[in-house]
């Protein structure tokens, strides 16, 4: 959870958002007027099950869904300025920089073809007045920083050459150097064991105290929610069905379906002891 922070205004205000795509059989919505807020240094959920609309959300956020067989309303505000419909280069501008994805795939967000050194530091360089050589020391501080060892040998490897959570832990890394007002982490942990989910939630909730992050941390894992969000919000078929502190939504869900998905979570017993030890 997070320390008591200033409540100012949202750094990320989502109003109406719609999201249709185009098929065959018509316009299909995939979205239905979604409303969301995020506070500084504040973590929102996002729960749901598979194809709730999580990542079609996210996506809209950042302006990732394909133009041409997708359209998005309402209004997407990133530090009081209007997301929706600015233009590709704009935009570009603005991811990493000023708000980062985390994605559910650590393998998907790098190319095969390049060294991890060399995109780190083309990223770093894109956002910034760095020299190549400031870039390289600045990616090879923020891997040391999240417990990745050697990094100047990690930057020269390609990245098939690293496991699932080293990779997860370099695209962290990259998003810290950055220091991005908000980060957007799908499914983060998904496809990791459970040692390196632990570096990984930890290393993310460090960002937000650290930096003053926001995140928007989607995931199907209930857990991985009640230890993280400040906040959480339910999604269902494209729709925002309940939001409340993680703590009033987990001991007095309202909604049916909010409480069809805590009542499905599986129940496991662990002494006070044992949590402590695993956040310590």
């Amino acid at each position: 959870m997070s320390v008591l922070v200033e409540q100012t205004s949202p750094v990320l205000q989502v109003k109406g958002l719609k999201v249709t795509v185009k098929t065959e059989q018509g316009n299909l919505p995939l979205v239905h007027g979604v409303d969301f807020e995020l506070k500084p240094g504040r973590i929102l959920g996002l729960v749901g099950e598979s194809g709730s609309g999580k990542t079609v959300t996210s996506l809209s956020l950042l302006q990732m869904l394909d133009r041409k067989m997708t359209t998005i309303e309402g209004s997407i505000r990133l530090n009081s300025r209007e997301l929706n419909g600015l233009k590709e280069d704009e935009m570009r501008r603005i991811r990493g920089k000023e708000i980062a994805f985390i994605m559910q795939n650590p393998m998907n967000a790098f190319s095969p073809v390049y060294t991890l050194g060399t995109q780190f530091i083309e990223t770093i360089r894109t956002h910034t007045s760095l020299s190549k050589k400031q870039a390289a020391e600045l990616a090879a501080g923020a891997m040391s920083d999240l417990n990745l060892s050697n990094p100047a040998e990690l930057l020269r490897q390609y990245p098939f050459e690293l496991s699932g959570g080293m990779l997860q832990r370099v695209m962290i890394a990259l998003t810290m150097c950055l220091e991005p007002a908000v980060i957007i982490a799908d499914e983060p942990t998904t496809a990791l064991d459970v040692t390196n989910q632990l570096q990984v939630l930890r290393q993310l909730d460090r960002v937000r105290q650290e930096h003053g992050t926001s995140i928007l941390l989607i995931s199907h894992d209930l857990g991985v929610i009640a230890e993280l969000a400040d906040d959480v919000a339910v999604m269902q078929q494209g729709r925002i069905v309940e939001q409340a502190d993680v703590f009033e939504l987990f001991d007095h869900p309202q909604h049916a379906y909010t409480k069809t998905l805590l009542a499905a979570r599986p129940m496991l017993q662990i002494s006070p002891e044992m949590a402590g030890c695993i956040w310590s």
